[in-house]
């Protein structure tokens, strides 16, 4: 496994981040322990998690799973580097969610009690809160900082200008700031390339890409429809995405097939490419995903095919490979 800096922090993580999302309403707790223990085998230590995952408002089922498997021994949650996140609502009433100094200090303790931990290695803001100033924000994570809840800080689905906004106040507090952003990013939808990943590397924020292989459909989705095995794309915003992007789809895969590389390890080297990424957050429920997640660190694409993928599938906006706004202006 190869362990990379996240951000400029000195913590040391995976290159490839377990994501726990399917946990409980996908995958049983006893298969989830399964892949928790075959990601450790593997050399995975990063795992990603959340307080509302599990698709039941505030019951936090995906970190009692985990929970549960770090009780069970081992060394387990010694040797594991959790990342969890709060914002979401976890309940009816007014301060179960978003960024109060009040949510912030009851979200860390409610995850803490579920994970059976205590202290969080990566406390994560789900989404910004516009409506909660970032003095109160950053004393708010200070003092879960000074009492030994969490150790590092981390957002999630902000756009450049919040993470500026960010580190520009934890700085005037001699904060350390974010050392993460969480991401939408993959070779389908590249927009962070305008302003958030700029932004992330001027300030030493490590991204971690979240959906790397867009729902599925950069995992072979038209080779798994011939088989009959592909699910997730058969349905919802995946099968809309299949059908806007049959012809870039098409032509992915046979570029893959040349290569004699799945779709799946391809689309994760590229993400791995990228200036900036620290590590993909994958949800593999098989042995044969992790195996096809674990051969992406060891493909190193060619120029050629890197700008082979470029064209079929081009940033949106003029000038790709720029950061704004050179990407749409001169």
């Amino acid at each position: 496994m190869q362990y990379v800096r996240l951000g400029r922090s000195g913590l040391r993580v995976s290159r490839i981040c377990l994501g726990t999302m399917n946990f409980g309403p996908e995958t049983s707790e006893q298969d989830s322990h399964r892949i928790m223990d075959t990601a450790h085998d593997h050399g995975i230590n990063f795992f990603d998690t959340a307080n509302v995952y599990g698709r039941q408002q505030g019951e936090g089922v995906t970190e009692k799973i985990i929970g549960n498997w770090f009780a069970s021994g081992g060394a387990r949650r010694e040797r594991t580097v959790l990342a969890t996140k709060l914002y979401g609502a976890m309940g009816e009433w007014p301060n179960q969610g978003k960024l109060s100094a009040l949510n912030i200090r009851r979200a860390c303790d409610e995850s803490l009690r579920r994970l059976q931990t205590d202290y969080i290695d990566l406390y994560q803001m789900h989404h910004v809160d516009r409506d909660t100033p970032w003095d109160e924000i950053w004393e708010a994570m200070d003092v879960l900082r000074q009492q030994g809840k969490i150790l590092y800080v981390g957002s999630s689905n902000f756009a450049g200008w919040h993470l500026v906004q960010a580190q520009e106040a934890a700085k005037s507090r001699h904060f350390l700031g974010l050392v993460s952003e969480q991401s939408y990013y993959n070779l389908m939808n590249r927009w962070i390339e305008l302003e958030v990943l700029p932004a992330a590397r001027e300030y030493g924020i490590g991204v971690i890409p979240w959906s790397p292989l867009e729902g599925g459909l950069l995992s072979g989705a038209l080779r798994k429809q011939r088989e009959g095995t592909g699910s997730r794309s058969n349905s919802g915003r995946s099968a809309a995405g299949l059908e806007k992007n049959r012809t870039a789809i098409e032509a992915y895969e046979k570029l893959c097939a040349d290569l004699g590389h799945d779709p799946a390890e391809v689309g994760l080297a590229w993400l791995l490419a990228q200036d900036g990424v620290t590590a993909p957050i994958v949800g593999p429920r098989t042995g044969e995903q992790f195996d096809s997640a674990l051969r992406a660190l060891d493909l190193t694409l060619e120029e050629s095919t890197l700008t082979a993928l470029d064209d079929l599938f081009p940033a949106p906006f003029p000038n790709p490979g720029k950061p704004a706004p050179e990407a749409y202006a001169w």
